[in-house]
């Protein structure tokens, strides 16, 4: 992926996961091998224990139309779409004429169920029968993790922005995962097959994604080319809190072990469980004590662990000084 300058100064953020995405994703998550990155999230975990033997009941058309490790059809990432309910009707809505070449991609396998055929023709009781079985799937599997999968995206959000405000646009890209390689002006991202896309000054809009087991790209010729990339994710040690609380206080300590990954106080509050009240008091001791430090941006204020902060989670109370 060829950035020019143009490009590199409209990079933007989808302020949320795409939940028609998300949903589809998820489906294609349970049909495969538990072995991705993904499957280490509790989040992921959770929904398999939950859904069970029943997925080709929920998912109705959605599991035959993504297949494990097969191409997924870009009409079903409606990225203008601000909810589920209007990325559905999008979808729902897709010319015939793209509906045809997106499944013209899919398996001989796939391509060959009576309903594949007629969703390619657009036929409309196929068109339907794709936006109930999507509606009944988040309703009755991805919407009870809706909320974890908000506060992990805004997270990643405040993490990306930290990443950006200290080392600029190239280290947010030489640090968007694991796999992918940025040696300017070129981003490497690991896909089936070999692609040269040059973004031709429209720039790129990076959608975060809790069940994307890799970066996914979609070119769009009259618009920003998208890139969903999965979310930052990190081993939170629910010890910590035990560890640290006689020296801290136990809420004080998860306070301070949330702060791995940089925070506003709200977002402190919504992870740890405690008030906003409580949030920037605990904030305000950690700060005094040279634990944290605050910045402001804009309305907001940024928590982030100080060298010492970082010392005392990594070392423990019974580190010696």
């Amino acid at each position: 992926m060829h950035f020019s300058d143009t490009d590199l100064r409209q990079i933007t953020f989808a302020p949320a996961p795409n939940a028609l995405w998300e949903t589809v994703l998820s489906v294609r998550l349970l049909r495969g091998a538990p072995t991705s990155r993904s499957w280490s999230r509790p989040g992921v975990r959770r929904l398999h224990r939950q859904v069970g033997g029943s997925l080709a009941e929920r998912a109705g058309v959605i599991a035959p139309l993504v297949a494990p490790k097969s191409f997924v059809p870009a009409f079903l990432l409606q990225p203008d779409a601000g909810d589920f309910a209007t990325g559905v009707e999008l979808a729902r809505q897709t010319p015939s004429s793209y509906l045809a070449v997106d499944l013209s991609a899919l398996s001989p396998a796939q391509q060959g169920e009576r309903w594949m055929q007629e969703l390619a023709d657009g036929a409309p009781g196929a068109r339907q029968t794709l936006a109930t079985d999507l509606h009944g799937y988040f309703t009755s599997s991805v919407e009870p993790l809706w909320p974890q999968i908000q506060a992990e995206a805004a997270a990643d959000r405040v993490l990306r922005s930290e990443t950006l405000l200290r080392g600029g646009v190239d280290a947010l890209l030489a640090t968007l995962h694991p796999d992918c390689r940025w040696q300017p002006p070129t981003l490497h991202i690991p896909i089936a097959g070999d692609y040269d896309l040059s973004l031709c000054g429209r720039g790129l809009l990076m959608i975060p994604s809790y069940f994307a087991p890799r970066p996914m790209v979609l070119y769009r010729p009259h618009a920003a080319t998208v890139l969903v990339y999965p979310i930052f994710t990190t081993d939170r040690s629910t010890d910590q809190a035990d560890v640290l609380g006689p020296l801290l206080g136990r809420t004080r300590a998860a306070v301070l072990a949330t702060l791995r990954d940089p925070a506003t106080t709200t977002s402190v509050a919504e992870r740890v469980g405690i008030s906003l009240g409580s949030a920037s008091q605990h904030t305000t001791v950690l700060r005094n004590a040279g634990l944290i430090s605050t910045t402001r941006t804009g309305g907001a204020v940024l928590h982030t662990l100080t060298p010492l902060g970082q010392a005392l989670l990594h070392n423990g109370p019974n580190a010696s000084s």
